[in-house]
C-alpha cells in the first residue's frame, strides 16, 4: 500500500511500504496528559515524524501504524481541553479535525470522566466514524471510580475500549475495534446542553468508593506543596544531575575513550602519516602537540570534531534525555512546573517554563523551541533569552571539568552558581521593563505512574537522533571553519580587534579572543581552546563565564530567529553581550580585589 495521499509523502517523507491505494487518515486526540504520547509510540513504533501546524509554531507527530494487512497514517493531535479555543493548541486542534478523517481514536482519562467528556462530545458531535481509548482504568480503581464501561458505551454511541497504556493493556483490542468505529449519535449542541449531557451520564456509568490515602498518594500530595515540594524538587533535580554526571562520566570512561584510543586513533595516525605536513592535514588531523594528535586539541575535523562530539558530547546527552524523559512519562515534571510557579512569576513566564529550562540544560536548541508552550510572546521571549544567557548546554557541561576541574571542582560549581544568579538579575530586570502580559499557570496534573519502557526508549532515541542530526553538521563545520578563518588571518584579526576589550574589561589575554570568537560556531571547542593558553584560575573562571553567557551556538541563534523574530533575536543578543560584559568585568575587579 502506497501512502500518495498523506502529508508524510507530500513532504518527502514517507513511511510507508509499497502497495496499493492510499493509507486511511486517523488522528488521535485527547486532553493533555491523557497517554495520547505513549498510544502513538505503541502504535507507531520509531516511524514517526514532528511537524509543525503551516503558519504556527505548534508542533503535532505523524506516523504509520499496521491496521490489519494494511497500513495507516496516524497523526497525533495537539491534546486540547476543548474545542471552543482558549490557545493556539486547542485551535489546531480544532482545525486538523474540521480537515476530516477517516477515522478518530479519542483517548479519554479514566481518573477524571467528566472533564474528559467536554472535549469527548465535541469531537463525537463532528460525525466521524470513532473508537474511544478509556484509558488509565487501573488507576482509576485504585481511586475507587468505577465506571460500568458497556453502560457508557450505550451512553456515547461509540465502541469503547479499557486500556492501560503503559502496560500496553487493551491496545490490540483498540486496533482490532477500529473495524467497527462509527459515528456517534451525537449532533452540534450548545454549551449548556452539553453539560447537561455529562452530568447525565456521569449519573449513569460513574461509581465512586471510598479508599484510603496509599503512599504514593501523599507524596504527590507533597510534591505540590510550596515547601515540602520546593525541597523534593531541589532534592529530584539534584539527585538526577548527579545520575547524569556519573552515568555520563562512566560511559566516556568504560565506552567512548576506549574506542577512541583503541580504534580510532590509529586511524588517525595512519590518515596524518599518509597526508603530511600541510593545509590538508592541519584540516582533517589538526596541529600536533607534543609531536602526537590529542584528540580535545588539535582541532582536526576527524580528530577534535570527532572526539568531541561523540566521544565528550554524546555521552551526557545520553544520560540527560534518559532522566529527563523519565521524570516526564513518571508525571514529576508537571509537578515540578507547580512548585517553581511562584518563583518564576517574578520573572514574568509561568511555571511550566522550567521545562523548556530543563530541556535547555541539554540542549539550548530543543530548550527555546520549548518556550512553545507559553502563552505570550513577551514569555517566550524572557524564556528563550534566559535559556540563551544563563542555562549551560550539557556541551558546556562536559568541558567545565576538563578547564576548571584542574584548579578544583569548587570553581566548577562557582559556575553554576554565578549563571544562576545572573540568570535571577536579568530575569527580573526584564520582568520589570519590557511591557505586555504573563498569564497564570494552568496544567493538568496527571498521577505518578512507571513509565514504559518501550515508550521512554522510543522517546530517548528521537530526542538523541535530533540532537546528533543537529549538532554534528554544526561541530564539524564549526572546526573547519575555524580552520579556514584560521588560514586566512581572520582569528588573528578578531584577536586584535577584540584585545583591548579582554585585557582592559576581562583580564584575559589577547589570545583568548580566538575561542570567543569560535564560541559563535561551537562552545565545547571554543572552551578545548582556552587549555593550552595557561591560564590562571581566575582567567580561566572569567573566561568560561564569559563564553557561557555569550553566542550560543549557529543553531540557537537559527532557532531564536525564527520563534522570536530578527528584531527580537537581536534584542536578545544585545542583552546577551551587555550581561557577559558587565559579569565579566565584575569578576574581574573582585578578584584583583582579593
Amino acid at each position: 500500500m502506497s501512502c500518495r495521499d498523506c502529508q508524510l509523502c507530500s513532504n518527502k517523507k514517507t513511511l510507508c511500504s509499497g502497495g496499493g491505494g492510499p493509507c486511511e487518515k486517523i488522528l488521535l486526540m485527547g486532553n493533555p496528559n491523557v497517554g495520547k504520547s505513549v498510544f502513538f509510540s505503541r502504535l507507531t513504533g520509531v516511524r514517526a515524524l514532528s511537524s509543525n501546524y503551516p503558519g504556527t509554531t505548534v508542533g503535532f507527530t505523524e506516523g504509520i501504524m499496521q491496521y490489519g494487512s494494511d497500513e495507516a497514517h496516524l497523526i497525533d493531535v495537539p491534546g486540547a481541553y476543548t474545542l471552543d479555543p482558549t490557545n493556539e493548541a486547542e485551535e489546531i486542534a480544532h482545525r486538523i479535525l474540521n480537515e476530516g478523517a477517516d477515522k478518530v481514536i479519542l483517548v479519554i482519562d479514566a481518573t477524571a470522566l467528566e472533564r474528559n467528556l467536554v472535549m469527548a462530545l465535541q469531537v463525537l458531535e463532528h460525525g466521524l466514524p470513532t473508537v474511544i481509548a478509556l484509558n488509565m482504568v487501573d488507576e482509576a480503581r485504585h481511586r475507587g471510580v468505577l465506571i460500568d464501561i458497556p453502560e457508557l458505551e450505550r451512553e456515547l454511541g461509540v465502541p469503547i475500549v479499557p486500556t492501560v497504556a503503559v502496560t500496553g493493556q487493551g491496545i490490540s483490542d483498540l486496533i482490532t475495534k477500529l473495524d467497527e468505529a462509527r459515528p456517534s449519535h451525537f449532533k452540534p449542541m450548545k454549551k449548556e446542553e452539553r453539560w447537561r449531557v455529562i452530568g447525565g451520564i456521569i449519573a449513569k456509568v460513574q461509581k465512586v468508593t471510598h479508599r484510603h490515602h496509599t503512599f504514593m498518594d501523599k507524596i504527590e500530595d507533597i510534591s505540590v506543596q510550596p515547601v515540602m515540594g520546593g525541597l523534593l524538587g531541589l532534592l529530584v533535580l539534584a539527585v538526577s544531575f548527579t545520575i547524569i554526571r556519573i552515568v555520563g562520566e562512566g560511559i566516556i570512561s568504560y565506552i567512548t575513550d576506549p574506542l577512541f584510543e583503541k580504534l580510532w586513533l590509529p586511524v588517525l595516525e595512519k590518515i596524518s602519516v599518509a597526508t603530511g605536513s600541510g593545509y590538508f592535514h592541519d584540516v582533517l588531523i589538526g596541529k600536533l602537540v607534543g609531536g602526537a594528535i590529542d584528540l580535545e586539541q588539535s582541532l582536526g575535523v576527524l580528530s577534535t570534531g570527532i572526539y568531541v562530539e561523540f566521544g565528550m558530547v554524546l555521552p551526557y546527552i545520553v544520560a540527560f534525555y534518559a532522566v529527563l524523559s523519565y521524570l516526564e512519562d513518571f508525571g514529576y515534571l508537571p509537578r515540578l512546573a507547580v512548585v517553581f510557579d511562584a518563583l518564576l512569576h517574578r520573572f514574568g513566564i509561568h511555571g511550566y517554563a522550567i521545562i523548556p529550562t530543563l530541556l535547555g540544560f541539554g540542549c539550548n536548541v530543543p530548550g527555546i523551541l520549548g518556550t512553545r508552550v507559553l502563552e505570550s510572546e513577551r514569555e517566550r521571549f524572557i524564556a528563550a533569552t534566559l535559556i540563551s544567557v544563563g542555562i549551560p548546554c550539557v556541551s558546556i557541561q562536559a568541558m567545565l571539568t576538563a578547564t576548571l576541574g584542574r584548579f578544583g571542582m569548587g570553581y566548577v560549581a562557582a559556575v553554576y552558581v554565578t549563571l544562576f544568579f545572573v540568570w535571577l538579575v536579568i530575569g527580573r530586570i526584564m520582568n520589570l521593563t519590557l511591557s505586555g502580559f504573563s498569564p497564570e499557570l494552568i496544567v493538568e496534573i496527571p498521577p505518578y505512574r512507571l513509565p514504559s519502557v518501550k515508550a521512554w526508549r522510543a522517546k530517548l532515541w528521537f530526542r538523541i537522533k535530533d540532537f546528533l542530526c543537529e549538532a554534528t553538521p554544526l561541530v564539524l563545520g564549526g572546526i573547519l571553519l575555524v580552520n579556514l578563518l584560521d588560514t586566512a588571518g581572520l582569528l588573528d584579526g578578531a584577536a586584535r580587534l577584540l584585545s583591548p576589550v579582554l585585557e582592559k574589561i576581562l583580564g584575559l589575554p589577547s589570545a583568548a579572543a580566538v575561542p570567543i570568537v569560535m564560541g559563535m560556531f561551537r562552545k565545547d571547542i571554543a572552551m578545548g581552546l582556552l587549555i593550552p593558553l595557561n591560564l590562571t584560575a581566575h582567567q580561566m573562571f572569567i573566561a568560561v563565564i564569559v563564553l557561557a553567557m555569550t553566542f550560543p551556538c549557529i543553531a540557537t541563534f537559527v532557532v531564536l530567529w525564527k520563534e522570536l523574530g530578527w528584531k527580537r533575536m537581536l534584542a536578545s543578543s544585545v542583552i546577551m553581550l551587555s550581561a557577559a560584559l558587565i559579569t565579566g568585568g565584575m569578576l574581574n575587579a573582585i578578584f584583583k580585589m582579593l
